[in-house]
């Protein structure tokens, strides 16, 4: 069998356009902001392609401290497409999964940043109680209960 280089996944980007509403609502979910910083200059461009770029982004980071997501506003250029409202079976990023320990207390306080249920909280078999939810600017992401 050959041996692959792959040590991990290191993030997962979203591009916003109030890194102030995403980081609270990431925040309120249970992640922690590791840091924000501003990501400019021709060196980042040539990683990009969009040449001289200015980006803000803020990483977060979950309590287990292995998945991070980089929340990214783009001051130059101007973000130029939109699919955050695109529905579930849309080709491309669609959405990020989060475990937790009270999916109902989960919403009640995601509720309260703007979140919205796609459809219902369903059960799987005896494994799990999840559901879609779109936070800030129609985010989706996807909250999930392991049951006992």
């Amino acid at each position: 069998m050959a041996e692959h280089n792959l040590l991990r996944m290191d993030n997962v980007g979203i591009v916003v356009e109030s890194l102030d509403n995403a980081v609270s609502f990431f925040l309120e979910l249970g992640l922690k902001l590791e840091g924000r910083a501003m990501i400019e200059g021709e060196w980042a461009g040539r990683v990009t392609g969009l040449e001289n770029q200015a980006v803000e982004i803020a990483m977060m980071i979950t309590p287990d401290g292995h998945s991070r997501l980089e929340l990214s506003r783009f001051i130059n250029p101007k973000a130029i497409e939109d699919h955050r409202t695109a529905p579930v079976n849309a080709l491309g990023y669609l959405r990020v999964m989060f475990a937790v320990a009270n999916i109902d207390d989960t919403l009640e306080r995601l509720y309260k940043h703007g979140a919205q249920l796609v459809d219902e909280v369903v059960r799987y078999k005896d494994a799990y109680r999840l559901c879609y939810i779109r936070g800030p600017e129609g985010i989706l992401i996807g909250i999930a209960e392991q049951l006992k």
